[in-house]
């Protein structure tokens, strides 16, 4: 294997908030919540790998989930590298950068000023990155507490599992810390109007703090819906603290942190050479109405295709003559073989049971597609104890539902008077088929 170098960066992409010309409506729950302060700044960190010859980039932002034509804005200043990640945190206290939540439903809430910031700043991450690479040797350490998650929707199925990758110099000082967690950025909730990192800038605030070194922060499963613990957590003193509150984030965030800290305790040293990438662009078909309306009027600015019914054929541009035909837009499945480390680059919020394969040995009554064949699951196909998985990656399609737990139509499944929360944000009931396909296909290219 080749020497590994690493470094580690980042930059600021805290939007001004007090241009009347340039609102900031803030992403997640619903329309018309407009940022009126900052309360921490927003980030983009990036970590670089190179094993001398080629380079790969892996950043992640403070929002709630860059698009694929914007990735595609970064890739293009970054012609140099193998290959390059960008995901976002799933914060749902930052800039809309999908479009979906402007001042009203009708409306599109992203400034595309804020965007070129969040493509410059994520490039120049990226560079400072590139030059703090220096010789390294990777570890790997995994630590587990499903009690640090909530699950808001049934069957209780979490991911409690934190992985991190640890870099040390050969003078073992440490360089860098990578840190995977799966859990929604929405610790402040839907009533704060202030922008902030959420629960993520205390994680990242304290293990910088402890070890001394800079640290970039990935999302994983989110899905199912990931969340902060429903019924609050303790403070120290024993006070039992609730959402909305700047205190239970920080609270929250430092406990994630400590989490992070017995993954590193237990990490175990890890080839991370050579690398061999396995990324292609998909079509994902869009049955969501709300989707498609926000296409055809302009809330969400995105290219789209027709529909082929294969995922790996892209069909031709999706236009108001032929809108009657099945939409999809593109998008991208990821994987990436480092050294000993599988790496799964998954766009969107998947949810645990597609990562593990932790599906209801039966299909509930009342679901919409009882018999729909299980997909392969992440760990399925990766095959390998030591992997990370990174969701929003380089875009953001919404939840990726197991189709066999698809509900979007009456009778509902465990006794509900209505769906559970789920479908609305997502693009169809076939996207997490067609994603599973997609990373297997992937992984069988990279062997």
């Amino acid at each position: 294997a080749a020497e590994l170098q690493v470094g580690l960066a980042d930059a600021d992409i805290t939007p001004k908030v007090d241009d009347p010309q340039h609102p900031v409506w803030m992403a997640g729950y619903g329309p018309g919540r407009q940022a009126n302060e900052v309360h921490d700044p927003l980030m983009v960190r990036a970590t670089v790998l190179s094993d001398g010859e080629q380079k790969i980039a892996i950043a992640c932002a403070d929002l709630v989930g860059l698009q694929y034509p914007t990735v595609q804005k970064i890739r293009d200043e970054l012609a140099d590298f193998k290959y390059v990640l960008v995901s976002s945190t799933h914060n749902h206290e930052a800039p809309d950068v999908v479009g979906l939540w402007g001042a009203s439903l009708a409306s599109r809430g992203v400034d595309d000023a804020y965007l070129e910031l969040v493509v410059k700043q994520t490039v120049a991450a990226i560079r400072a990155a590139e030059k703090q690479l220096a010789p390294a040797q990777a570890s790997y350490g995994t630590a587990t507490d499903e009690a640090l998650l909530g699950d808001s929707r049934l069957p209780d199925v979490r991911d409690g599992v934190l992985r991190v990758l640890k870099f040390i110099n050969p003078q073992d000082e440490l360089l860098g810390i990578v840190v995977q967690w799966n859990c929604h950025p929405e610790a402040m909730g839907s009533r704060n109007k202030a922008l902030t990192a959420d629960f993520v800038a205390a994680t990242v605030s304290k293990l910088k703090a402890r070890h001394k070194c800079p640290v970039t922060y990935v999302t994983g499963a989110v899905g199912g819906l990931m969340a902060p613990p429903d019924d609050g957590i303790e403070n120290a003193q024993g006070e039992q603290l609730h959402e909305g509150d700047f205190e239970y984030t920080r609270v929250y965030g430092e406990k994630v942190a400590d989490l992070a800290d017995q993954a590193l305790a237990a990490a175990a040293p890890i080839t991370l050479t050579p690398f061999v990438v396995s990324a292609k662009p998909i079509a994902l078909p869009v049955s969501n109405p709300y989707y498609r309306a926000a296409h055809v009027t302009g809330v969400v600015q995105r290219p789209a295709c027709t529909w082929t019914g294969d995922a790996e054929q892209i069909g031709k541009p999706f236009t108001l003559e032929n809108a009657s035909e099945q939409m999809a837009v593109l998008t991208e499945v990821g994987y990436l073989k480092l050294g000993e480390l599988a790496l799964a680059a998954i766009p969107g919020e998947i949810y645990p049971e597609l990562v593990y394969g932790k599906f209801p040995k039966q299909a509930e009554p009342g679901v919409d597609f009882p018999t729909a064949p299980l997909e392969p699951h992440v760990t399925q196909i990766l095959a390998t104890e030591k992997w990370l998985l990174i969701g929003l990656a380089n875009d953001e399609i919404g939840y990726i539902i197991p189709k066999r737990q698809w509900d979007n139509a009456a009778p509902y499944a465990y006794g509900k008077a209505r769906g559970q929360y789920g479908e609305i944000n997502s693009c169809g009931s076939d996207v997490a088929p067609v994603l599973m396909k997609a990373l297997q296909q992937r992984v069988a290219e990279a062997r």
